[in-house]
Formats: structure tokens, sequence, C-alpha cells
């Protein structure tokens, strides 16, 4: 099992704003100290133009991220745009999602993308992200991220 914070500074980070230009928002660099963490989540995620939810087992198991991705889907539907982009990194079996409802539902309703099925084509993975983070659609009108997988910022 990969650690999301390994995945996020050694391949996400490097990616993103190194090959692409995105300024991400990282809570180890970029979170004021002091103020209450809900408020740092808040602001970041409605400071930002997209939320990238990086998915493992270790996420399902923090009480921060689960209030991240509510913050990100309260955004969803409140903005009615595209501002989520869920990235799983593991495969994690739908009976496991069932008591994340806010997860099992954004996953029944919106494409997300897969890095254990991208790891082949990793080039391919991180078009789909820049084109996620590119879009400006309405969630409504949302289509498949990576075809031919299952489902598929500042």
């Amino acid at each position: 099992m990969l650690a999301t914070g390994t995945w996020v500074c050694g391949e996400l980070l490097p990616e993103l704003e190194g090959q692409q230009g995105w300024k991400l928002c990282l809570h180890h660099r970029d979170f004021e100290p002091g103020k209450p963490i809900v408020e740092n989540i808040t602001d970041a995620i409605y400071n930002s133009r997209k939320t990238i939810c990086v998915i493992s087992q270790h996420y399902l198991q923090s009480e921060w991220c689960s209030r991240e991705i509510q913050m990100a889907s309260y955004r969803l539907f409140d903005e009615h745009r595209d501002v989520l982009i869920m990235v799983f990194l593991e495969d994690i079996p739908a009976k496991q999602l069932s008591p994340y409802y806010q997860i099992r539902s954004l996953v029944n309703k919106r494409s997300y993308l897969i890095w254990p099925q991208a790891v082949q084509h990793t080039g391919v993975f991180w078009q789909k992200i820049q084109q996620a983070l590119k879009r400006e659609e309405n969630p409504a009108e949302h289509r498949c991220l990576l075809t031919g997988y299952q489902r598929v910022i500042q």
C-alpha cells in the first residue's frame, strides 16, 4: 500500500507544479498555523479552482479527510460547477465504501481516476488530470475522464 503523502509529494506535486505549472495547496505547506483546521480546509477549498481528493484506505480513516470531501462536495453541489476531482490511490472495493456515504454517492454519480490502473499509462493519467483541472462545466454534463478504465487547485 502506497502512503498518500508519499504519492502526493513524489508523484502529484512534481507533475502538477513542476511539469504542468499548477499551484497546489498542501496542508503541511500552505495551511496557516494557529488557525482552526476546519477554517484552513474551508478557505483552501473555496479559494481554489478545483479540489483533488486522493482517496486511500488511510484517507477513509481520517476525520479531517472526511471533512474535506464533505466541504468539497458541498461546494460542488452549491455552485453547480465541476470543482472536484477524485483520484483513488488504491483499489477500494465498493463494499468498503458503504460506511462513507459521501464518497459512495460521488463514486456512483461522477467520474474518477484510479492510480493503480494508470501506472501502465501515466502519460494518459496526467493528461486526464490536466483536462479535469482546466475544465469549466456543469457537473450534470460531466463525461468520463479516462476511457477504457472502470470509470473513469488553485
